[in-house]
Formats: structure tokens, sequence, C-alpha cells
């Protein structure tokens, strides 16, 4: 779990991982059969120590702006509190093992999907607002604008709620 979310999966070897366990390598692959059980453990591991986001409670919000804000909220809480390993997650997504991308890519699109549920519209609008939504929700976009740019999640939420109202 400290390789990945220092050097990231990508980087991370069974070689390094057994210096750090203080094992031979044979010891770490007697322990999981593969990359995939080896990752499956980490992140079990890992998430297990996280308060994750809870989109069951956006749900129960039917105003577009306050769901969308709560989301946003939770979803920042949990991005700062996991930063370094969401990073090393996030940038290394194409060498994850499939099962584990696909699972994180469909939690993040389902994210989205919950807070632009009630935003009303054309299609075209109900298109552009998801867009917009699934930007703000998006672990980059927080990324960009709470490192990268130095806004506090507070700004960063104002912000990205007002680029949905704008667009509605």
């Amino acid at each position: 779990m400290h390789l990945h979310g220092t050097v990231g999966p990508a980087a991370t070897s069974i070689a390094g991982i057994a210096e750090r366990a203080g094992v031979t390598r044979l010891t770490v692959y007697r322990h999981f059969a593969d990359d995939a059980a080896l990752f499956e453990a980490c992140s079990a591991h890992w998430l297990s120590r996280q308060t994750l986001p809870d989109p069951t409670l956006w749900e129960q919000i039917s105003d577009p702006e306050n769901r969308l804000r709560t989301g946003l909220v939770d979803l920042y809480r949990f991005f700062r509190a996991g930063s370094d390993m969401l990073y090393h997650i996030y940038r290394d997504i194409d060498v994850i093992p499939e099962a584990r991308r696909r699972a994180i890519q469909a939690r993040d699109t389902h994210f989205g999907d919950v807070l632009a549920e009630p935003f009303s519209g054309t299609p075209a609008r109900r298109r552009r607002i998801r867009a917009i939504v699934g930007h703000a929700a998006s672990f980059w976009t927080w990324w960009s604008l709470c490192r990268e740019h130095d806004m506090s999640d507070r700004d960063a939420i104002d912000a990205m709620t007002r680029a949905a109202q704008i667009s509605q």
C-alpha cells in the first residue's frame, strides 16, 4: 500500500514490495497468486481505512444544486484525504488490473450520474449538464483546482456549482 501511494502501481515491483516487507520475493509470490490479487489486497486494505463518498445520501436530495454541492463536499473531502494514493492510482489507471480499473471507472460514472440526475431540460441541456457535473466530480478537476491552483475545497465547490448553474 505504501508503494502504491508513493511511487504508484506502475513503478511498484515485487522486489520493492519484498524489500519493504523484509521478506524474499518468493514469500510475496506465495501470498499473492498474481498482480491482480496483490492489487486487490492493497486496494481493499487502503479502502478499509477511508471514509468513502456515499451517493445514497446525495440521492435523497431532490434540489439539483443542493445535491451537487453536497456530493462535491463529500467527494472533495475524500479526494483531499486520499490525495497521494488517488493521484498515483488515477495516473497509473492503464496498468491497474482490468477488473479494478472497470470498477473505478464505473464508480466515477455513477457519482456523476447521481449528481446530474435531478437537473432538468432538453436532451442537449442535460448532456451539457452531465458533462459539467462529470467534470466537477473528477479527481483531476479537484487536483487541478485545489492542489495545482491552491483553491480551497469550498471555493472549488462554489466554482463548479456556479458552472452547473450557468449551463442550465
